[in-house]
């Protein structure tokens, strides 16, 4: 089941087998959890993070007029919370958004592995680093991208970022999620999503129906939500 992460380390840089048992040895337990379930809570102490292996789980913030804004979406093969190694707690909460079945590493294996293997240590602050390059480009969405753009810019990076672990088929991918939830990572009410969806679709550039995205003409969603991956870091770099 580590095999999901490790696909996305090695779509960035080389891991070696001795890296590899390394990653492995460091997983202490697997644990499932039930969809709509919040399994960090922000400001709590933390002295294990989480690897997403299943299912889609998210960050968030809740308003004090109760309100919520997802800033991230997670896709298995992350880590939602490898930044509370030196945070040692959040400031936000890990909710899961469908049923998720995630790996335990404890911050203890994750100091033998900064002590004994640096370039695998550099490997996973890239993927701290590659956190926050999604969270910057959200917030471009939220600031300056209108409706349509940011909606279609997110799916957009989810089939990207899917197609990296083998979750795709073609242009088309699971995405079990309600247009509420939708509505609170794109920062637009649920009646505005459901109209921005029926928009995409008759322009023939994708569908989103039954827990499915399919992509019907990917180049011109692209362009319609000035896409450009480069913040995803795609290309294989030693590190």
């Amino acid at each position: 089941m580590i095999g999901i992460h490790l696909l996305k380390l090695r779509a960035r840089d080389e891991i070696s087998a001795e890296e590899e048992q390394a990653i492995r040895g460091a997983v202490a337990e697997i644990r499932e959890f039930p969809a709509d379930k919040t399994v960090i809570e922000a400001n709590r102490p933390l002295i294990v993070s989480t690897l997403l292996l299943e299912g889609l789980m998210c960050r968030y913030k809740d308003l004090s007029e109760g309100q919520r804004q997802i800033t991230e979406l997670h896709v298995p093969g992350d880590f939602v919370d490898l930044h509370s190694f030196t945070l040692k707690h959040l400031d936000h909460a890990i909710l899961t958004l469908t049923r998720c079945k995630v790996a335990i590493v404890p911050h203890a294996n994750l100091d033998r592995i900064t002590e004994r293997y640096p370039h695998l240590t550099r490997v996973l602050w890239f993927t701290t680093n590659l956190d926050a390059c999604i969270a910057r480009e959200g917030e471009v969405s939220l600031g300056r991208r209108n409706a349509i753009q940011r909606t279609a810019h997110l799916f957009c990076e989810l089939r990207v970022r899917l197609g990296i672990v083998g979750l795709t088929d073609g242009n088309s991918y699971a995405l079990d999620v309600t247009q509420i939830e939708l509505a609170e990572c794109l920062g637009l009410t649920a009646v505005h999503v459901n109209r921005v969806l029926k928009e995409l679709r008759e322009r023939g550039l994708m569908e989103f129906r039954g827990g499915r995205v399919t992509i019907t003409d990917f180049a011109e969603l692209e362009r319609v939500a000035d896409f450009d991956s480069n913040y995803l870091y795609l290309r294989r770099e030693p590190r």
